[in-house]
């Protein structure tokens, strides 16, 4: 999906903070350990992160408003730095402030937000990262409420969230003083970033093909529970495959919707069985209405063996339920490179209202 940087998480408001370079984060100080959050290599990012967390935190893109985990979120508890799981901000200091995108007055310690001038727009921002990981995490600005005046807006996709009663199994009992409690442990927990990452399931990735992926992805992108879609290109043995590539239907790739999803609205299961086998028809081989070729075929490109089990089941649930006068034949398999397709196919019937789909949601 093409990531815009978008109006309320952009326009200057008044005056910047502080002067050229680095900025001094006029916040609370706390007995926070910056030492022990470290960034791992990129391709570990890659791998660990989802696409839109990969591409805020370390591409400075900026997600799009109302459609992101956080900014309607009012549980007690702490933002970490979904790079490296320094703590960063805290429900305390949360508000609402319409703009779409999480916003707080002020970061949980100084010592763990740095603020830089940022000047890419043509305009005077204050830009927000994280100390240890160097992710990109928003701006700020001088318009939130009293009394620091303050406003960080905050992209979600760069935070993971740590509820109250978690934080002292997930390594940050230190800091549950800021809710009144008194951790269990004297000695926090060195933090183990991808089992707190599993542990936590902030976000679930699904790769799915079914014909066209531009009324997949009209679809799909509606659906409670899903953070992002982008369409693109996977299946196939050509690197970086272009949708002239695509389209002879001789590189094996399949045109696809990469679905970013939060499972605890959301399950895997529910995403297949309720929308994706219901949008298109699964007993059509290498067709969809009348697109034809292999490249239009019905498949499920797994990320893990728990999804590949949870496909096969609905499968075979969906294949039995009598829905459909002919079998199944929707491809369950292991997920390859995925290219993200031209920017002019992301969106594309957001862009063209009237523009060609053969998809819409069977009873």
């Amino acid at each position: 999906m093409a990531f815009a940087v978008l109006a309320a998480c952009t326009q200057a408001s008044g005056a910047a903070t502080g002067g050229a370079g680095t900025l001094e984060a006029g916040t609370r100080s706390t007995a926070g350990d910056s030492r022990r959050y470290e960034k791992p290599a990129d391709a570990e990012l890659r791998r660990t992160l989802s696409p839109t967390a990969y591409e805020v935190t370390q591409k400075e893109a900026t997600e799009p408003p109302f459609r992101n985990a956080y900014w309607n979120h009012h549980e007690e508890g702490l933002y970490v730095d979904v790079v490296t799981g320094e703590p960063l901000f805290s429900s305390k200091d949360k508000f609402d402030s319409g703009t779409g995108w999480p916003s707080f007055t002020r970061p949980i310690d100084a010592a763990h937000v740095v603020e830089k001038r940022d000047s890419s727009l043509g305009m005077a921002r204050v830009e927000v990262r994280s100390k240890a990981g160097d992710s990109h995490l928003g701006h700020l600005f001088d318009d939130g409420p009293q009394p620091t005046g303050q406003r960080y807006c905050i992209n979600s996709a760069s935070l993971r969230f740590v509820p109250v009663n978690d934080l002292e199994k997930q390594g940050y009992g230190e800091w549950l003083t800021l809710f009144g409690r008194k951790p269990v442990s004297a000695t926090p927990a060195k933090v183990d970033l991808n089992k707190a990452l599993a542990a936590s399931g902030v976000t679930e990735t699904a790769l799915l093909a079914g014909g066209c992926f531009w009324g997949m992805e009209d679809l799909l992108r509606k659906i409670p529970g899903v953070l992002q879609t982008d369409v693109g290109y996977t299946g196939g043995g050509l690197e970086k495959p272009t949708y002239q590539d695509v389209s002879s239907g001789r590189t094996g790739h399949a045109e696809s919707v990469r679905v970013v999803f939060d499972p605890k609205v959301l399950s895997f299961a529910t995403l297949l069985e309720d929308w994706f086998f219901r949008m298109h028809d699964p007993t059509t081989l290498n067709r969809q209405g009348n697109d034809v070729g292999t490249q239009y075929r019905s498949a499920i490109f797994v990320l893990s063996d728990e999804q590949r089990r949870v496909a096969e089941e609905v499968k075979t649930r969906v294949n039995a339920s009598g829905k459909w006068k002919r079998p199944v034949v929707t491809q369950v398999v292991q997920a390859g490179e995925f290219t993200p397709a031209e920017s002019y196919h992301q969106d594309y019937l957001v862009k063209n209202p009237g523009g060609y789909t053969c998809h819409y949601m069977r009873d």
